[in-house]
């Protein structure tokens, strides 16, 4: 094996830890936020994404970003979650092409009540990871990879 196949083989290693933790948090997230507020991993982080902005609003690009779904998808889920009361659209006052995605108070009032069980089971989640011989090393490096929110 060159130098090169060992490189490969540890970006492959890494990966699969990466999608091992991934899948192992979310698990978690998924089963707490469905028993306690109804909602999906990707509902509530819409809801946490809105409620950590000033005003509770974004435009639609930023929201795409911060769930990491496409356009299309983002537009799907906003919509999905509108319906339900939860989010609202507000034309932009400045560009009148500009339409924001705003939390109602209902869907503020659901953010605040599932973020306990999202918290605890993310808590519950990263602690059962770093008990794991093959994902402990990622679990104790990412905290020195965040940036301060």
């Amino acid at each position: 094996m060159g130098i090169r196949d060992a490189a490969t083989g540890m970006h492959v290693q890494g990966w699969r830890a990466l999608v091992a933790l991934y899948g192992l948090i979310e698990g978690e997230l998924e089963q707490a936020l469905q028993a306690t507020a109804g909602l999906s991993v990707v509902e509530y982080t819409v809801l946490d994404a809105l409620g950590r902005q000033d005003g509770w609003q974004m435009r639609m690009q930023p929201l795409a970003r911060a769930t990491a779904l496409s356009a299309s998808a983002t537009t799907r889920l906003v919509n999905r979650l509108e319906r339900r009361g939860l989010l609202q659209r507000i034309l932009c006052a400045d560009d009148r092409r500009g339409i924001y995605t705003g939390l109602t108070m209902q869907g503020g009032q659901l953010l605040t009540s599932a973020r306990p069980a999202h918290d605890l089971a993310l808590e519950k989640a990263w602690a059962g990871a770093e008990a794991m011989a093959e994902l402990a090393p990622l679990v104790r490096a990412l905290p020195q990879l965040s940036a301060p929110v």
